[in-house]
């Protein structure tokens, strides 16, 4: 019998395969869960798993390999527990993962994160003779795999974090337009929210949604794709807000008055 789901948002979409929410925050007491759901035509096969990952200036995350984990990227391992850990989906079908934390009591107060990783498992094709192939050899055919990784973010005692905008400006190259700000964060967790940046008009010319500033860096280069016509609305007098998402509040986090030439 099918499950009738609505997905909370945010949800991330990869090939098929829709997850959400597209981030867990843990505060060891409690666990949660993540939504699949196929909206393809046919059975999905997926792997879950976890990785480490992290995040660069510029905003990128890099993969870690376990060998090379710092002490905090370790413990994050070792204390994420989940099931299932292989999941086949019907078209149509969600699938729950269920996930829960147990952080050592010995453990330093702080924030711990691994990534969660969702990969389709490609179905086994049957060997067949391709016309390209040589009388005497065969041809390799290659299908990419796809997924989606998510942050499980854990907090352990009573953190704080300070944050800033700094730098804002508009890049042009080749007639692209983009707009640039520096997100810096200071103290024990990572940031996470909307920017959002309005011109003379109530309403903001331009919003970028879930962009996290983790705390192996101090400070995020964020440069973010804006049309010509959002270019031209940020010219002169504009206010820069970085808020907590809407659905977790939207309070302010940082906000920043500057002048764009």
């Amino acid at each position: 019998m099918g499950l009738n789901l609505v997905l909370p948002v945010p949800v991330a979409a990869q090939g098929d395969l829709l997850i959400a929410p597209t981030r867990l925050v843990l505060d060891g007491r409690r666990g949660g869960e993540v939504i699949l759901s196929n909206v393809g035509a046919e059975e999905a096969t997926y792997r879950v798993s976890l990785e480490l990952r992290r995040m660069t200036p510029e905003g990128s995350l890099e993969p870690v390999d376990s060998a090379e984990a710092n002490i905090a990227e370790a413990a994050a391992l070792e204390m994420i527990r989940y099931a299932p850990r292989r999941v086949v989906l019907p078209p149509g079908e969600p699938q729950a993962i269920r996930i829960s934390a147990r952080p050592g009591a010995d453990l330093p107060d702080g924030e711990y994160r691994v990534h969660m990783s969702f990969a389709a498992i490609p179905k086994v094709q049957p060997i067949a003779q391709s016309e390209d192939a040589p009388a005497d050899g065969f041809v390799v055919k290659i299908t990419p795999i796809y997924g989606i990784t998510m942050p499980i973010i854990v907090r352990k005692g009573q953190l704080e974090v300070v944050a800033g905008l700094a730098n804002p400006r508009i890049e042009q190259t080749e007639g692209s337009y983009a707009f640039a700000i520096d997100i810096s964060r200071s103290g024990d967790a990572s940031l996470y929210g909307d920017l959002l940046v309005y011109g003379s008009g109530s309403e903001p010319v331009f919003v970028a949604r879930g962009l996290g500033v983790y705390p192996e860096i101090g400070s995020r280069h964020t440069t973010l794709p804006i049309s010509a016509d959002q270019a031209a609305a940020m010219h002169g007098q504009i206010r820069v807000e970085f808020r907590e998402p809407v659905a977790e509040g939207g309070v302010l986090i940082a906000s920043l008055n500057a002048v764009l030439r």
